[in-house]
């Protein structure tokens, strides 16, 4: 499916990278799932694509509140990690966004902003084979506001030295949509292909 762009003359494409370039949600999901299971913390899965874009910690300090728990944060999200890093090999690109990172790929800068971390998000692009196209990362850790905050959008126009409104994001989240809005970007939305 080719995905439609919007009219306009765009000096760099800044992407989401889970359910926006790699179809990683589904074990993204599975990495949580499997995670709070030992803490006995239920984490529905429309919960989980509505809070998608948010940090790993944020969600745990979240859930935590929201459900009495004291699940220790770096704890959850260390183990959360090594799951997903074990079902990274069963991901795949997103056909429609990897067609226009290599149709613009040596025109434009690209970066990849997401509420990932880094480690998740270079053995993202890693195991599709894509992490050398990408000029920077802007991950968990890189800004103090995540999306829907702009912050991490405009971080990343400001590291490849690209007014903000010169770029066009991809995003499957609506936080990120909002994020993208919020920094003055145009915005693509990626749908999720096996969501609903």
């Amino acid at each position: 499916m080719m995905l439609p762009l919007p009219t306009g003359e765009f000096q760099a494409y800044l992407f989401d990278c889970d359910g926006t370039i790699v179809d990683s949600m589904p074990q993204h999901y599975t990495a949580w799932r499997e995670t709070l299971d030992e803490w006995d913390c239920p984490f529905p899965e429309a919960l989980f694509y509505a809070w998608a874009g948010r940090p790993t910690a944020d969600i745990v300090i979240t859930l935590n509140e929201e459900h009495g728990l004291r699940m220790p944060v770096e704890t959850v999200v260390a183990r959360r990690e090594a799951r997903f890093q074990q079902l990274l090999p069963t991901t795949t690109g997103i056909p429609g966004v990897l067609h226009h990172i290599d149709d613009a790929h040596g025109r434009i800068p690209f970066a990849v902003v997401s509420g990932s971390t880094r480690e998740a998000v270079t053995a993202s692009l890693d195991a599709i084979g894509i992490l050398d196209r990408f000029d920077v990362l802007v991950c968990a850790g890189d800004y103090t506001r995540p999306k829907p905050d702009p912050e991490p959008f405009l971080r990343a126009a400001e590291l490849l030295g690209v007014p903000p409104q010169s770029c066009l994001v991809f995003e499957d989240a609506d936080l990120g949509i909002e994020a993208a809005t919020a920094a003055g970007m145009a915005a693509v939305r990626v749908p999720q292909p096996r969501q609903g």
